[in-house]
């Protein structure tokens, strides 16, 4: 799935439930902007979702050192950042191939397969029945 291009930058995509996050890694001074905001503005709210972008540079111990540029699409902000955070991790795998067994063992390199379950035809929801009557 990743890609190295002749644009010195490296791309990848991560999914996490319906988001979907396209990852272009390049050199720079560790600036991260998602859907051309910076992600202090874009994750304003959430300290929390900010330090989950950074969890593969500190497993590899690289922090600063890359440029992250994003375009993420579907799903909530939690959704997004985890779906970021797994699109970097597997640019950092197309950088340097060492790299692998290390964000593997930090769990950064899985994807989280749990979605939304679909709605059934004959049901409120996914499961939900109507209530069912005795007499």
């Amino acid at each position: 799935m990743a890609k190295t291009t002749a644009n010195n930058y490296f791309y990848a995509l991560g999914r996490r439930k319906s988001a979907t996050a396209r990852v272009r890694l390049s050199t720079g001074k560790g600036t991260i902007v998602i859907n051309a905001k910076p992600a202090e503005v874009y994750f304003a709210d959430s300290k929390y979702l900010l330090s989950k972008l950074n969890e593969p540079f500190i497993a590899i111990s690289q922090e600063n050192k890359f440029a992250i540029t994003a375009v993420v699409s579907g799903g909530g902000h939690e959704g997004q950042a985890d779906a970021i955070r797994l699109g970097i991790a597997k640019a950092l795998v197309e950088v340097n191939e060492d790299l692998r067994s290390t964000l593997k063992r930090a769990d950064l390199l899985g994807r989280d397969p749990r979605m939304k379950e679909r709605k059934k035809f004959g049901l409120k929801g996914a499961r939900k029945q109507r209530q069912f009557t005795k007499r």
